[in-house]
């Protein structure tokens, strides 16, 4: 089953089983999606697994806003909204397979320092869509490119 039909079942079973928050989020998700085809089309699964890291990591980044002000009475909401959306998400790659798919892309590039960065993201972003995090893609790509 693709996701979305995945996304559009679990919400009927959300509905059935009055899950406010369930529900809640998986629309969210879904108006996510609907926005994403009118702005580029239709979208593959990768696309939708790279919208679904996006908005996991809007909770991930609002849990720590939550936690740096001191609002617990909000950490609980979020922290249920993206345990929600993880069960969706594919299981990302290991740092130590980033760095392997890395170095053929650095290789391929020629790239030699840092200032180079930029070059292997824009050739290896599109090869680990929706399998990997960006931030740590980076971390892992200056790392190896610094060393």
């Amino acid at each position: 089953m693709i996701l979305r039909e995945r996304l559009q079942e679990d919400l009927r079973t959300a509905l059935r089983a009055r899950d406010e928050r369930r529900k809640s989020v998986i629309r969210l998700t879904l108006a996510a999606l609907t926005n994403a085809e009118i702005e580029k089309g239709e979208l593959d699964e990768g696309d939708i697994a790279a919208i679904l890291q996006r908005e996991a990591n809007r909770r991930r980044d609002s849990i720590a806003e939550i936690k740096h002000y001191e609002r617990h009475d909000l950490l609980g909401d979020e922290e249920a909204e993206l345990e929600i959306l993880e069960e969706y998400l594919p299981e990302l790659l290991s740092r130590e397979k980033i760095a392997e798919v890395a170095r053929q892309v650095i290789g391929q590039v020629g790239a030699t320092d840092a200032k180079q960065v930029g070059a292997v993201m824009a050739q290896l972003m599109p090869q680990l869509k929706g399998r990997a995090d960006g931030r740590l893609v980076n971390e892992v790509v200056r790392g190896l490119l610094s060393s």
